[in-house]
């Protein structure tokens, strides 16, 4: 049967055709003939030959143009569904109303032709050429023909799975999962009641709290999620529910993803670690979000990173005029750029966008950049971010996070941007890692100069002071899901490889948000500054990573490996606190935070220091970094930020090397 059906799927769409006029020719004669036999109750009641040849003649020449016409050669018989046998009853009906004329007009001396022969005809027409093409559908996707209990393919059995969701979407997974035959469906599972023990598609619907039954029923050992369209709340209680199961949990894609083609139905994926959270995305306020952007031109630092390409997505349809993309790696660059471009033809957006390869830490070069594009406002997300890198490399930290802030913030004084958005972290908070404190120091660059109507900027020895006119903002918030260096892709590695599935501290926690939702936040956060405003997102609740890691592991259909259970699949092992790492992570220094008009955005209101001692600190700073004299810059750091409070030695590369006879090994 597989040969035949390989053969029949491999003709030519001409040939294909010519095969279903045959067989429909031959349908409709086997119909007339039984149609004469039920209603004379004779089986040679029909006379092709003698008596009724012209009608069998006829009704083929009359119903195939019809058949045609509608369309009814077009469907592929793989996917034929209900839109195909509307068409079909259709096109019978009317081949049939057709041929009853006929029969009523014709006079010719031969043999009796029955009026209600035309009405048997038209049912077993239905029944003939719909039932045909039901039967070969089932034929070309070949479940039919195996057995129920244990298929295989190419040696190998077929995975059985459970579809959680006896919806739209699950039925279309079902259908999909049966043309591709990777993986067999066995069950649904669904919450609503009364589809409880139901067959759908051929399949038993079990409830929710029958789960451990259809495991032992079906032998499935994995459960798809076809739930597009719930909430990310309803969505982490299902996932807490089978948690405890020994079932691998994936996903179909959203409703969104579907109808946009980007995704198929049975583009399988991982489930979505945001899930996890059970976070709902609050949807943006149009008049924040349109409000630096709209008709502007906006530039972007550090264009081709985790937050500065979603704030790039963001903004390409927020009505933007230009979008500078600057980026200082060529990588990064070309790859922003190239989904950007792709997305403006895709979608004929009229804005342009301009793609400029360049460091924060050239002031003069983001001053042309800055004038000769008349930017109004700029976005700047270019920052080290990862905690261990930036303790061993303490003066590129200082010189790429405070300095290169430094050089941004000066430009757009000096060029006139309107709006100035910083994005910070909650690691500025009572950090205790040089990354954490350099991002303050940033903060405070723009605290101060946000105070300064007319600023006599730093480096610049010709007295002359500048008008400010810039309005700058800070957004500070947590982790973000997927970002460079985040662990969710560690643990999807290091799950996929067997583990063991390394975490620093059982207590470790921290705040996780989506790239999309904290981009959307931090333009409109940026919209809301008066000058100078540190703004904070609502993170919800922190996360366990140790149980984030554990949810994962169970999710992929394993087990952990404990004391309580040391046959589990994949380890856990704690690798301690990397220099610099805190165990909790906090969003404020202080308690006095303000609500604002967004229920997910807060004000913070936080000490500063005064334009002219700031400079005096950046200028000894830049001093100590300039000297390698990293104990100075230590010093300088605990005295500027509050709350710095580093917890171990000094492990930058360098001063290292100095404190020791012999190269490092």
């Amino acid at each position: 049967m597989k040969v035949v059906r390989q053969f029949m799927v491999s003709m030519s769409r001409g040939q294909k055709r010519l095969l279903q006029l045959l067989a429909d020719t031959i349908l409709i004669w086997i119909a007339l003939w039984l149609s004469f036999a039920i209603r004379l109750g004779e089986l040679d009641a029909a006379k092709p030959i003698s008596g009724h040849g012209w009608l069998f003649i006829l009704a083929p020449l009359i119903a195939l143009p019809i058949f045609i016409r509608l369309g009814m050669y077009r469907a592929v018989m793989r996917y034929v569904g209900s839109d195909a046998l509307i068409t079909i009853a259709k096109a019978v009906s009317l081949s049939a109303l057709v041929l009853a004329l006929a029969v009523y007009w014709y006079r010719g001396p031969t043999a009796l032709v029955p009026r209600s022969m035309v009405f048997n005809y038209w049912w077993l027409s239905l029944l003939l050429l719909g039932g045909l093409r039901l039967v070969m559908r089932q034929f070309f996707i070949g479940s039919w023909l195996e057995p129920v209990t244990r298929q295989h393919d190419m040696g190998a059995v077929i995975p059985r799975v459970a579809i959680y969701g006896a919806g739209t979407a699950g039925n279309q997974l079902v259908a999909a999962l049966r043309l591709g035959r990777s993986m067999r469906a066995a069950a649904f599972v669904d919450d609503d009641a009364g589809l409880a023990n139901r067959i759908i598609a051929g399949l038993r619907v079990y409830s929710p709290t029958s789960i451990q039954q259809m495991i032992d029923e079906t032998g499935a050992g994995e459960i798809l999620l076809a739930m597009p369209s719930i909430s990310r709340a309803r969505r982490r209680e299902i996932l807490d529910a089978l948690e405890p199961y020994a079932l691998h949990v994936r996903s179909v894609p959203g409703f969104t993803d579907l109808a946009s083609g980007r995704v198929k139905v049975e583009d399988i994926q991982e489930v979505d670690i945001a899930d996890l959270l059970g976070r709902d995305a609050v949807p943006p306020r149009q008049d924040l979000f349109e409000r630096c952007i709209r008709d502007q031109v906006v530039l972007v630092t550090g264009a081709g990173g985790s937050i500065g390409s979603e704030l790039c997505r963001q903004i390409l349809t927020s009505g933007a005029r230009t979008l500078v993309l600057f980026e200082h790696s060529e990588f990064n660059l070309y790859s922003i750029h190239s989904e950007l471009h792709q997305r403006v033809q895709r979608e004929s957006l009229s804005i342009r966008l301009v793609p400029v390869l360049g460091s924060i830490r050239n002031a003069e070069r983001l001053l042309t950049i800055l004038q000769a594009w008349r930017v109004n406002t700029v976005y700047h997300a270019a920052a080290y971010k990862h905690v261990p890198i930036v303790e061993h490399n303490v003066a590129e930290g200082v010189l790429n996070n405070v300095v290169g802030t430094l050089n941004t913030a000066q430009a757009a004084v000096q060029a006139g941007v309107a709006n100035f958005v910083l994005i910070s972290t909650d690691k500025a908070v009572r950090p205790t890692n040089v990354m954490g404190s350099t991002k303050r120091l940033a903060e405070m660059v723009l605290q101060a100069l946000s105070r300064q109507p007319a600023p006599l900027l730093f480096g610049d020895d010709s007295g002359v002071r500048q008008v400010n006119k810039t309005r700058f903002t800070m957004v500070r918030f947590g982790n973000v899901l997927g970002s460079s260096g985040s662990v969710i892709p560690l643990f999807r590695e290091q799950i996929k490889v067997g583990g063991p599935v390394t975490v620093t501290h059982p207590n470790i926690t921290r705040y996780f948000m989506t790239i999309p939702e904290a981009a959307q936040l931090v333009i409109q956060a940026g919209s809301m500054g008066q000058g100078g405003d540190v703004f904070v997102l609502d993170m919800g609740q922190p996360v366990k990573i140790a149980e984030l890691a554990e949810k994962m592991i169970h999710l992929t259909g394993l087990s952990v490996c404990s004391d309580a259970n040391p046959k589990g699949d994949i380890c856990i092992e704690y690798t301690g606190l990397r220099p610099g790492e805190k165990l909790y992570e906090e969003l404020l220094i202080g308690d006095n935070v303000i609500p604002t008009e967004h229920p997910m955005i807060m004000r913070a209101n936080e000490e500063h220091l005064p334009w002219e001692t700031f400079k005096g600190v950046i200028a000894q700073l830049l001093n100590a970094v300039e000297l390698d004299d990293y104990d100075r810059v230590r010093q300088l750091l605990r005295e500027t930020v509050a709350g710095y409070a580093p917890e171990g030695e000094i492990v930058d590369w360098m001063h290292l090397r100095r404190s020791v006879r012999k190269p490092l090994d």
